[in-house]
């Protein structure tokens, strides 16, 4: 298994775990039940734990594919971008819902404050996770890039010049 695959595997969970995480602690407040808040937080400090896998996977996956036709330095550059972002997002979620654990579990007055704030971070979190996601699949799947026309005819083409290079030999 390499860093690609590993990739792969870890860098869905903090999309997923985020998207979840933020409606389980909107649930949560509606409810006024700490549990519920307290099973996002859980999810929050998850996504972020994966999402410094994924930061550490990308560096390896990103030497494995950046040459390969159709996808190029720049597009794997541009999610990179994106994804330091997120994960900085997610790591400063992580710590608060950390923080939103401890408070919920000593009653204190200011963890519903700490709710609010976990909510505000959660959105900028999965509106980047959103991005992040949407650039890391144009990656490899050029159907979904906005240029998609484009990028199909150039896939074509780097394949009909493999086949042809492998007729050759």
């Amino acid at each position: 298994m390499n860093d690609a695959h590993l990739h792969m595997i870890v860098n869905h969970f903090p999309i997923i775990g985020t998207i979840f995480g933020l409606g389980i602690l909107i649930s949560g407040m509606i409810l006024r039940n700490n549990s519920v808040k307290n099973t996002a937080y859980v999810l929050f400090i998850v996504a972020a734990v994966f999402a410094a896998f994924s930061m550490g996977t990308g560096e390896g996956a990103e030497e494995l594919v950046e040459d390969m036709p159709t996808i190029g330095k720049q597009i794997i550059h541009e999610h990179e971008e994106m994804a330091e972002k997120l994960a900085i997002v997610l790591y400063v979620l992580g710590a608060i819902s950390l923080g939103g654990l401890f408070l919920n579990y000593i009653k204190h007055a200011k963890a519903k404050l700490v709710s609010y704030a976990a909510i505000l971070i959660a959105v900028v979190g999965v509106f980047l996770a959103k991005e992040t996601g949407t650039s890391g699949g144009e990656i490899r799947h050029t159907e979904i890039r906005p240029n998609t026309t484009q990028a199909i005819g150039e896939e074509k083409n780097a394949d009909q010049s493999l086949e042809s290079t492998e007729e050759k030999d």
